[in-house]
């Protein structure tokens, strides 16, 4: 089995998902998610903001599916979009569906993200819709498109990885959206499955979307695409204002503000919150780099009880292997 799925599996796991919470952020992934708090995120929020760095917060959640659960992640994210307002920060919010009820009942969750969207409306503060697997793709575009309808401050996320990505790039290019490569196992009946398809459609997407859309943020860690993306703005004489670098909080700190101090727009993606977990292991899915990154602080002694000794063991050996 690869890293990647070990990963995933992990990811999956309600039971490893719940003992998370108990050991709070302890376990390395303090790293790379900003606190558990309303108050802790904001001021990793004014940190960035004062380097510089716009933020986008990710109120962290999995496994919702009683209405309750819903509810309290919607007033949650309120509670964000105020101190926002109020606290006059530079952040906007990100957010997934099933974190407010997809699960559950659709309308359901569309009235949660009402309430929502409106709220940041009112405050002028941008709502950017994260896409998760393939089963979630169509309720999620529907619940874009219904909200769209009545807000101007919605954007979404294309998945380069999944088959139909540029017909969704397309419908969807009046938007402001955030293109990513992918953290899903999916099947390949609609999703490429090698990492040189999904780069190149990465690629494609960009520059039609840099070409053709209101605004791009572009998610990579990737030096070689950061630098491939200058080129292509300079030949196309494309605005600095039109689009903006995006990376994952606690990874390539230096890149992220020697890009600042290069005068791109830059925007931090900030997850917070207790229910750290499968978030956190969906990161180090996504790409050997990110597990280098993190190592050192994440495979401790409570590290290995929390994730298995069996799967930790497999991923240091794989480490291990890639060194020698």
């Amino acid at each position: 089995m690869a890293l990647k799925d070990v990963f995933l599996q992990l990811s999956e796991n309600r039971a490893l998902n719940k003992a998370a919470q108990k050991y709070g952020l302890r376990l390395g992934a303090q790293n790379v998610v900003a606190g558990t708090t309303v108050d802790e995120v904001m001021s990793t929020i004014h940190t960035l903001n004062a380097q510089g760095i716009a933020c986008t917060v990710d109120n962290l959640g999995e496994f919702v599916f009683e209405k309750e659960q819903a509810i309290a992640a919607k007033q949650q994210i309120l509670a964000v979009i105020e101190r926002i307002h109020t606290e006059q920060a530079d952040a906007h919010i990100s957010l997934k569906p099933s974190q407010l009820g997809q699960d559950i009942d659709e309308e359901f969750c569309y009235e949660n993200l009402y309430d929502i969207v409106a709220r940041a409306h009112e405050y002028d503060i941008f709502v950017n819709f994260d896409m998760e697997n393939y089963a979630r793709l169509a309720s999620s575009f529907r619940l874009v498109t219904r909200l769209g309808e009545h807000f101007d401050n919605v954007g979404t996320v294309i998945q380069a990885y999944f088959l139909e990505a540029m017909d969704n790039i397309e419908q969807y290019k009046h938007l402001r959206l955030r293109i990513v490569k992918g953290a899903y196992k999916e099947s390949p009946e609609v999703a490429y499955t090698s990492k040189q398809d999904i780069d190149a459609n990465y690629i494609k997407l960009i520059e039609y979307h840099l070409l053709h859309g209101k605004f791009t943020s572009i998610a990579t860690h990737d030096h070689h695409v950061i630098e491939h993306v200058k080129r292509f703005v300079a030949e196309h004489q494309i605005p600095y204002d039109k689009f903006e670098f995006q990376m994952l909080y606690g990874f390539r700190k230096d890149l992220q503000l020697a890009l600042v101090r290069e005068g791109y727009q830059f925007c931090t993606y900030l997850p917070f919150g207790e229910d750290w977990y499968g978030y956190f292991m969906r990161r180090l899915a996504e790409r050997p780099q990110n597990v280098t990154l993190v190592t050192k602080q994440i495979f401790t002694k409570e590290t290995n009880v929390l994730l298995g000794v069996g799967a930790a063991a497999f991923a240091l050996g794989y480490l291990t292997k890639r060194s020698s």
